[in-house]
């Protein structure tokens, strides 16, 4: 199986969520692990907007990327231009991958217009690792 690491600033929603998606639709095909790079805590509004599509989330962590310093990976995803910039160097041949998303956790407003945003971030990432498994299996 391909292993695949995907980055963000936080580890708190996007890779969170990419994380979810790509484990749930294509776990067959790869191991999936992510890490932010100043990791925080998995936000509440992208276990909800997972929850929707029924892929439970509630066991994630904020991982740092130092965990996984000195692995390998097939792929590495950035999914916000921040993780791109400060992304580590992974041995191997492994193939970078960016993709930045908007991101949800910046939205103000009321509890449905931030899980709005969740929700729409979330249908982004996972339409781009749709096409991503597609063009890797």
């Amino acid at each position: 199986m391909q292993r695949v690491l995907i980055l963000c600033t936080g580890n708190s929603a996007r890779s969170q969520m990419a994380e979810g998606l790509l484990r749930h639709e294509a776990g067959h095909l790869f191991t999936v692990e992510s890490a932010g790079t100043k990791p925080s805590l998995v936000r509440p509004e992208a276990i909800a907007a997972m929850k929707e599509l029924g892929v439970d989330i509630t066991s994630h962590r904020s991982k740092s990327v130092d965990e996984f310093a000195g692995q390998s990976f097939d792929h590495v995803i950035t999914v916000c231009d921040n993780a791109n910039e400060s992304c580590p160097i992974y041995p191997g041949h492994t193939n970078r991958i960016h993709h930045s998303f908007d991101d949800p956790a910046a939205i103000q407003g009321s509890d449905e217009q931030r899980l709005e945003a969740f929700r729409l971030v979330r249908d982004q990432i996972r339409s781009f690792l749709r096409e991503f498994a597609a063009q890797h299996s």
